[in-house]
């Protein structure tokens, strides 16, 4: 039934179109779930050496090259770890974005890059031409420039650029499978990451923090691309994508087949959860609610590939007992969380 209504609407066909058409590009879905596939020292072997870490103490590694607005990976190296900015801005955004990425996570939870093994973090700007997407391709990130109409560079939102890192991180943890609601879950997890490591970066708590995923690739100064604030809110008349079609409870689930199963409209819904459990909580969203999602992310026997929302909920609520089992309050927000969206 809501199925139909969306395929009529001209403003979610404009949403897909916009949105969808370079993420749901087939090649790199099919290169980073093959490569999700195989075992690490698999993964080890098809990996250009020049991407892996040399062992040791933790450290950042970040390289960023340029495609030439071609389709080529990973391009021409513009600046490496410890070197000087350059005069090119989107080099100078993604190497900054990738270390407070990486800092955050270390910092926060002890991880020792994507792999937690010291991959080093490859990423590619400026790839083809008028692209508009960024994406986790399995092994390296790629940013598109965007067609200066509806977006611009992808690589102006820290949390785009953590959305994107933190796919690799699913994908070496609980790699949910890239539809319906697990992919929904991996595009939640994504979300969720992203904004704490803006929020983190720019030192904001809960209250100060506006929920706002891309707010600086989406043209406008008040649209943004995604809310866990307020689903369905993020832009509101835009002139070529329409109103924010995102459902902030389950009672506006979508199965779309076009977006493989509702990942991208569906996330809202685990967003919405996450953000009534840590704005209830307060202080920083980071440290009780994120460690809750962070652990149920990384815990592949309560959360397998093909975890649905309901087994999501229950990893949460087993890991804020279990981390914090002085502090019910913990508890009770999570649950307040996940019934506000009607699970």
């Amino acid at each position: 039934m809501m199925n139909k209504i969306m395929d009529t609407n001209t403003e979610s066909s404009a949403f897909k179109h916009a949105v969808f058409s370079s993420s749901n590009d087939n090649y790199f879905r099919s290169r980073r779930k093959f490569l999700s596939k195989l075992k690490p020292e698999a993964q080890m072997m098809l990996m250009d050496k020049s991407f892996q870490q040399e062992a040791g103490k933790p450290t950042v590694n970040r390289e960023v090259y340029t495609a030439g607005h071609k389709k080529k990976q990973p391009g021409t190296l513009l600046r490496s770890e410890g070197g000087k900015p350059v005069e090119d801005k989107d080099v100078n955004h993604v190497y900054d974005a990738a270390g407070y990425t990486w800092d955050f996570y270390n910092t926060i939870f002890s991880r020792n890059s994507i792999d937690n093994k010291g991959l080093k973090l490859i990423q590619t700007v400026h790839y083809d031409s008028k692209y508009n997407n960024a994406f986790w391709d399995g092994q390296q990130m790629v940013y598109g420039d965007g067609d200066g109409k509806i977006f611009g560079s992808f690589t102006s939102d820290i949390d785009i650029i953590g959305h994107e890192l933190t796919h690799g991180i699913v994908q070496y943890e609980c790699n949910l499978a890239y539809k319906d609601q697990s992919g929904a879950l991996n595009e939640s997890l994504a979300d969720i990451f992203g904004i704490m490591i803006k929020q983190k970066t720019l030192n904001q708590d809960v209250t100060q923090s506006n929920w706002l995923i891309g707010e600086n690739v989406l043209n406008g100064k008040d649209y943004a691309l995604r809310s866990l604030k307020a689903p369905g809110t993020a832009y509101v008349n835009h002139p070529e994508m329409g109103t924010d079609p995102q459902p902030n409870d389950m009672s506006g689930y979508v199965n779309d087949p076009f977006d493989s199963g509702g990942v991208h409209y569906n996330s809202s819904i685990p967003n919405h959860a996450f953000y009534v459990a840590a704005f209830n909580t307060g202080g920083y969203a980071w440290e009780k609610i994120g460690r809750i999602w962070y652990a149920a992310m990384c815990d592949k026997a309560l959360v397998s590939e093909t975890c649905d929302f309901a087994f999501f909920k229950a990893a949460t609520l087993f890991y804020a007992a279990k981390l914090f089992p002085g502090d019910t309050a913990v508890l009770k927000n999570v649950q307040a969380g996940w019934q506000t969206v009607g699970l």
